[in-house]
């Protein structure tokens, strides 16, 4: 019997998977739980229609975060502070304030996606990777300066 995943099924598929299970499974266990449609026409030119329109958002979606990046990636941030001698800070620059920079650039991104894997402690030019939606990778530089 073939049937339309509406959840993930261990063993068996993905949701939107088309699959071909016993009738007594899909029957007696996937269909009553809602875990699965029968796979009629109706159901299927609908699955057909869901997935055009996913993709037809995910292109819209991965639009967008191509201008994001660009706009991401012609930005560099120039952030003060107090410092050593040796080029050691007094102190650090965070995903926090690397977020308030970017703001006042005029970019809105969440802190959460600023992937800083410690706080940057030394003077110079430090590249930092933001993750955007779609798996996408956009990386900032941040010029870290001394100051007076």
């Amino acid at each position: 019997m073939n049937i339309i995943l509406t959840e993930n099924v261990e063993g068996l598929g993905t949701i939107g998977d088309l699959v071909n299970v016993k009738p007594g499974y899909a029957r007696n266990f996937l269909i009553p739980k809602g875990m699965a449609l029968e796979a009629n026409t109706r159901n299927v030119k609908e699955l057909e229609h869901q997935k055009r329109q996913m993709e037809r958002k995910m292109q819209r979606v991965m639009q967008a975060v191509e201008v994001l990046k660009s706009r991401i990636e012609g930005t560099k941030i120039e952030v003060t502070h107090r410092a050593s001698e040796e080029g050691k800070l007094f102190g650090s620059v965070t995903s926090m304030e690397i977020e308030e920079k970017l703001v006042a650039a005029g970019i809105e991104i969440d802190r959460r996606k600023i992937q800083l894997p410690e706080p940057i402690k030394t003077l110079g030019k430090h590249e930092v990777p933001i993750k955007l939606d779609a798996g996408i990778i956009a990386t900032v530089e941040v010029n870290v300066v001394a100051s007076e």
